[in-house]
């Protein structure tokens, strides 16, 4: 069966968005990840920041690009639940990390921060659920 198909049969809490509006979210939370993310690469690269600064952000592009891969194609509910938890763990991580060097890339990572909490309790309750 499709992914969708699939994804319509299991238990999910009645407040979860549509596959539309996921998609919609995602489309206007990825160009902020593409700047900054971009930023922060390009400032380690050019010196002016720290590698370990940069290691959250390029765990927290791991994680979130393979979730989809996982949920979708492997249809692995347990195993995408530890992706999103490390997805958002990096996040928190990515805030803390690049605050003291430049506070408007964290700033922006709070619309990312507030998704991904609301995606890692409706994963864990679909895992736990199914």
């Amino acid at each position: 069966m499709d992914w969708k198909t699939w994804y319509d049969g299991l238990a999910k809490p009645t407040w979860t968005p549509s596959p539309a509006t996921i998609g919609l979210i995602w489309q206007l939370l990825y160009p902020v990840i593409f700047v900054t993310f971009g930023f922060v690469l390009l400032e380690a690269l050019r010196r002016k920041l720290p590698w370990r600064i940069a290691l959250p952000f390029a765990i927290n592009l791991a994680a979130n690009l393979i979730f989809t891969p996982i949920q979708f194609g492997w249809r692995n509910l347990p195993l995408a639940a530890v992706d999103i938890l490390i997805v958002w763990g990096t996040i928190v991580w990515m805030i803390v990390a690049v605050w003291p060097h430049y506070r408007w890339i964290a700033v922006l990572q709070f619309p990312y921060l507030l998704w991904v909490s609301m995606a890692t309790v409706l994963q864990l309750c679909i895992t736990a659920w199914n």
